[in-house]
């Protein structure tokens, strides 16, 4: 590679690095604007549940298919497609007057998301050679949790300042700076030789995963044993099988399940859902803690996330250089290693416990989590062909958000269960009793409203029993991943797995 197309892959790092900012910041900023959108719009807790809901059920289950059509018909077109979707939609969501708009706004901003995210990992994988994958790869890693503090602390001021709609609004400037950045510097990519298009396939994933996320969005608040939620998951399993059998046998496959019989492949994306798990089931708790128990507001809590953010950051710099020197083995099972110790730390947290105690076990847990998905997702990277680099990354991001969903489906039922048997509301009225049982936040209002510290402490206190609880078992999935990791994950990648220069300028297209 010149000097000069070097330089402009780069500055294409920083184009990508802006379209997923944005990704970032909507896994925070929606909780900090919900109370506001429940009064301007009439909204009830089902219409709120929805508005969350339809951005993950779309972006989780469309990565597969658009990872394959990114293949096929250049991965620079499908980006900036997937971009201007995101624009428009945030667009209609700010402008929306109706509950059922930005349900159907905030499901289109998805389908904008589950374009983007697969597309730009396979750019990269394109773009690099190995030595220099895994350091672009961190700075889009980092770009996108950077979004995640700046989502409340940003989302805070526009609330204070101006209407709720400003809250998509701002991705607007930051998508469009992208889009021009990306059409000047980006360099178009694709499979030379695509294979016929899986229709079928495509189908049958869609509907699968469909089905899958649905039932695990619906399970906490429906019950596991709810005959909607039973179904879903029943039929997701089976569609799913229907999917895995028609791939592994039909000529040109859409997703090449094959590839999982590469360890290195396989333990990346298991390893990348690992530590997707943790961090989701990190950004569950702890923004209820931060507001609901130490009694920060919204901005607030955006910036106490700095710390964890902090950690992340310095752990994705560390472990993507280690990664370049031994292998990504070693850093990836002392990144979960690491993950692990700052939760069982964070399970000790009491009613006595500040922020100081939070930012420590934050910074740890942020620390381990850092270390051990860049180099996750470089491993499954460094062994994609560059023809099939969009199918392949969609893999990846697919398990993180079906693991992810998942992950919180299960902790919160896990938070819920403990929650309410610690919850003591001996002589409360029935529908009191009932409010404060539901959430903490339900508690503290009724605290509230019959003047009963009591009760508020004891909520506060059940919270944290059952925010311990779901940090424990976040850490016993990332102690597992590590042991799992030292014994299965080879050591270093195949010699001769990643193609040569000559071989990745073939899959670029010069526009």
């Amino acid at each position: 590679m010149t000097a000069s197309a070097r330089r402009q892959s780069w500055l294409a790092v920083g184009a990508l690095t802006l379209a997923v900012l944005t990704i970032g910041f909507d896994v925070t900023i929606m909780n900090v604007a919900l109370p506001t959108m429940a009064t301007e719009l009439s909204a009830g807790t089902d219409g709120l549940q929805w508005i969350v809901n339809a951005y993950i059920l779309l972006f989780a289950c469309l990565m597969l298919p658009i990872g394959a059509i990114a293949d096929r018909f250049g991965r620079r077109l499908v980006l900036l497609i997937g971009l201007g979707v995101f624009a428009l939609a945030s667009l209609a969501a700010a402008w929306s007057d109706t509950t059922g708009a930005v349900i159907a706004a905030r499901a289109v901003l998805g389908v904008g998301a589950a374009v983007i995210m697969p597309t730009t990992l396979a750019t990269i994988a394109v773009l690099f050679e190995p030595h220099e994958r895994g350091k672009a790869l961190s700075v889009v890693v980092m770009g996108m949790g950077a979004g995640i503090p700046l989502g409340p602390i940003i989302g805070g001021y526009l609330l204070e300042h101006f209407w709720w709609g400003s809250i998509f609004l701002i991705n607007v400037p930051i998508i469009v700076a992208a889009m021009i950045a990306i059409a000047v510097l980006l360099v178009e990519s694709r499979d030379p030789a695509p294979p016929r298009a899986d229709l079928l396939g495509g189908l049958l994933s869609i509907m699968g995963l469909l089905a899958f996320v649905y039932g695990a969005i619906e399970a906490p608040d429906r019950g596991w044993t709810d005959s909607v939620v039973l179904a879903a998951l029943v039929a997701s399993v089976v569609v799913l099988a229907a999917f895995v059998w028609w791939e592994l046998r039909t000529r040109q496959p859409m997703i090449d399940l094959r590839l999982f019989r590469g360890r290195q492949f396989l333990w990346g994306n298991v390893n990348a859902t690992l530590v997707s798990f943790a961090l989701f089931g990190l950004l569950f708790v702890v923004p209820l803690y931060l507001q609901f128990v130490l009694g920060y507001d919204a901005f607030d809590t955006g910036l106490r996330l700095l710390p964890l953010i902090g950690g992340f950051v310095v752990g994705v710099g560390g472990g993507t250089r280690l990664a370049n020197r031994i292998g990504h083995k070693i850093p990836i099972a002392a990144g979960l290693l690491i993950t692990g110790i700052g939760l069982v730390v964070g399970a000790g947290t009491d009613t006595g416990s500040g922020f100081g105690f939070a930012a420590i076990w934050y910074a740890i847990t942020g620390l381990g989590i850092g270390s051990a998905l860049t180099p996750s997702m470089d491993a499954v990277l460094a062994v994609l062909p560059p023809e099939r680099s969009g199918s392949g990354t969609a893999i990846t991001m697919t398990l993180r958000q079906a693991g992810g969903a998942l992950g919180v489906a299960l902790l919160g039922s896990l938070l819920s269960q403990t929650y309410q048997d610690r919850l003591n509301v001996t002589g409360l009225p029935a529908e009191a009793a009932d409010t404060a049982r539901d959430s903490l936040a339900g508690a503290l209002a009724v605290a509230e409203r019959i003047a009963n510290p009591n009760l508020a402490a004891n909520a506060q206190s059940a919270y944290i029993d059952g925010m311990g609880d779901v940090l424990i078992a976040c850490a016993v999935i990332a102690f597992l991943g590590a042991v799992l990791t030292v014994i299965f994950m080879p050591g270093r990648s195949r010699p001769g797995a990643q193609p040569n220069a000559e071989e990745r300028q073939q899959n670029l297209v010069t526009s």
